[in-house]
């Protein structure tokens, strides 16, 4: 019998025995490879992967964010082998990472189908949120959390939801998810669906979800349906809050769908009677109403005849006076008005008011006061270049022209004599209701002085040759103004018409009060011109002198001849009246 004895192991043995006990597991290092748990030690599993030692993994790398609880012993897992030893003789592993590597195969797939992905938001950082995608950590822009911007995400961590994933970058481990995509598109299937079940005429239950200037949005279960302010009633609602609060239930009319857009648009009036039907009947042209003013523009104000029922003043229609102040000058919001109805248009829901038309015509009732040729009195408003206007009764004004200012001076001189404030009496001319014009005069209160003379053209006694005696009024230096003695015509007598001589054209020659001839050389009734000239007596008396008493051969000095002239012009009796009229 023979005995086999077995050598010692050599170094080299030793180098190859390890070699085929690790080489193997070096080609697993960096996979994810499946395994055993074998213990659990406090918070820890001890998992054997099939190499020469285990590894242990943190249990909440199992149990972490609402995953599966944790593993049992003899129970199967997947770790991802990180490496084969550490210090501590051990393999490396992680479940963290091996489910990260699965996820991401299963994420890729997804985001090239543009399926949706299971998720929990777990953490708030800066610009949004991070997500666990089944290991794998995405990012949640706060743009994409919802539809509406939220104040508190709280309700939304640690629950599973759907995500889309809108970009990611396996290189740099960059994920980016959106939850509001989701909400979006499913959502959009609701409200498909909604509307599909909705038709335009529906009576329909909602509940006020929102209210805004324009009007309210109705929740009809699901999908919003806009009430404009327009819609809500028949009268004039300035704002839904009016007549709306969030939460109330209201009964509205689904007035038309867009199928393309799901937009409805929803009304509350059309369920009561329209007030418009058989509005000119009850409404006649010219009758009066009473009414209430709800709105006040820059062209005119609203007035409410009833519910439902507004007319317009325009501002043309609001006062016979004012004509461009503003009406809420004239009105104010919520004030009880008259009004008359000047037009009805059914077909365009539009009725015309008139508030001037309730009162009298101011025009009219002055025409009816004063007559043409009563006096008024009145303050000045005005002066314009053609002439004054005077504040009358009826707070409407008249108009003196600068011809109506004075007989005898020219109408640019004699305004400069007013100035505004000034009470000024007048007389009515004439008064146009149509036009609202009111003419007056000032001269005609003096009377006409040419009434005063004959009522021949030529003014009888007054005319152009005859000799007039004049009562000097006033002397200046360019003339004297006189007055034409048995009339009340005056005039002005230049200083080159007071004597023939120019050394006797000095002014200082005359004196106030004093009378003195002169011939009339312009006599014009129509355009109401008379002058008279010193000169042109002195003139026409020379030559009659000549004519009379003196020939070429007589031999006489011409102050002979006309002293002979003047002596039997004084030596002439005066005529009396009580002669003249024998």
């Amino acid at each position: 019998m023979s005995v086999t004895t077995e050598r010692a192991p050599t170094r080299e043995d030793c180098a190859a025995l390890l070699n085929e006990s690790y080489g193997d597991s070096e080609a697993f290092k960096g996979s994810v490879s499946k395994g055993r748990v074998v213990a659990i030690e406090k918070d820890v599993a001890v998992i054997d992967i099939g190499l020469k030692t285990e590894g242990r993994v943190a249990l909440k790398e199992f149990t972490g964010y609402g995953r599966d609880p944790a593993p049992k012993i003899g129970e199967e897992v997947e770790v991802y082998l990180e490496r084969v030893e550490n210090a501590l003789g051990e393999a490396v592993i992680s479940r963290d990472k091996a489910r990260r590597e699965e996820s991401w195969v299963k994420l890729e797939k997804a985001f090239e189908t543009s399926e949706k992905v299971d998720g929990v938001i777990f953490n708030q950082v800066k610009g949004g949120f991070t997500v666990d995608l089944d290991g794998a950590v995405a990012f949640l822009p706060r743009s994409q959390v919802d539809i509406r911007p939220i104040r508190d995400a709280g309700p939304l961590m640690n629950v599973p939801q759907p995500f889309h994933i809108l970009k990611m970058d396996r290189r740099r481990g960059n994920i980016v998810v959106s939850r509001r995509t989701v909400l979006e598109e499913s959502r959009a299937e609701q409200r498909h669906e909604i509307v599909a079940n909705l038709e335009e005429g529906q009576v329909i239950d909602g509940v006020v979800k929102n209210i805004t200037d324009y009007g309210a949005f109705v929740d009809l279960g699901g999908i919003d349906g806009l009430l404009h302010v327009t819609d809500v009633a028949w009268r004039r609602v300035n704002h839904p809050s009016e007549v709306l609060t969030i939460g109330q239930t209201v009964k509205v009319r689904i007035i038309k769908i867009n199928h393309d857009t799901h937009r409805i648009s929803l009304g509350m009036k059309q369920l009561l009677e329209d007030p418009w039907q058989g509005i000119e009947a009850k409404y006649p042209l010219g009758a009066k109403f009473h009414g209430r003013v709800t709105n006040i523009t820059d062209y005119g104000a609203f007035v409410e005849l009833e519910p439902g029922i507004e007319g317009l003043v325009h501002v043309s229609e609001m006062s016979w006076t004012k004509k461009n102040a503003h009406p809420g000058k004239i009105v104010s919001t919520s004030q009880e008005v008259d009004v008359q109805i000047l037009e009805v248009d059914p077909s365009k829901r539009r009725i015309s008011l008139g508030l001037k038309q309730t009162i009298q015509n101011p025009w009219e009732g002055f025409a009816e006061k004063y007559p043409v040729g009563a006096t008024v009195t009145g303050e000045v408003k005005n002066k314009t270049e053609f002439g004054l206007f005077i504040g009358l009764d009826g707070d409407v004004d008249g108009m003196v022209h600068l011809s109506d200012l004075d007989w005898n001076r020219p109408g640019e001189q004699v305004i400069d004599d007013y100035k505004k404030g000034d009470m000024i009496t007048a007389q009515v001319l004439d008064v146009d209701v149509e036009k609202e014009r009111i003419s007056l005069g000032v001269k005609q209160l003096a009377g006409d002085p040419f009434a005063s003379v004959g009522e021949t053209e030529e003014g009888g006694d007054v005319k152009k040759g005859a000799v007039v005696t004049c009562e000097i009024i006033e002397v200046k230096e360019s003339g004297i103004d006189v007055k034409i003695s048995g009339t009340d015509l005056t005039t002005f007598i230049k200083r080159s018409e007071l004597a023939r001589d120019r050394t006797d054209q000095r002014t200082e020659r005359f004196a106030v009060g004093e009378k003195v001839d002169a011939r009339v050389t312009l006599f014009d009734r129509k355009a109401r011109k008379v002058a008279v000239s010193i000169k042109a007596l002195e003139v026409a008396e020379e030559k009659e002198a000549i004519a009379q008493y003196g020939s070429a051969d007589s031999g006489a000095s011409l102050g002979d001849i006309l002293g002979a002239a003047l002596k039997a012009r004084d030596d002439t009796p005066k005529k009396t009246k009580k002669s003249d009229e024998e």
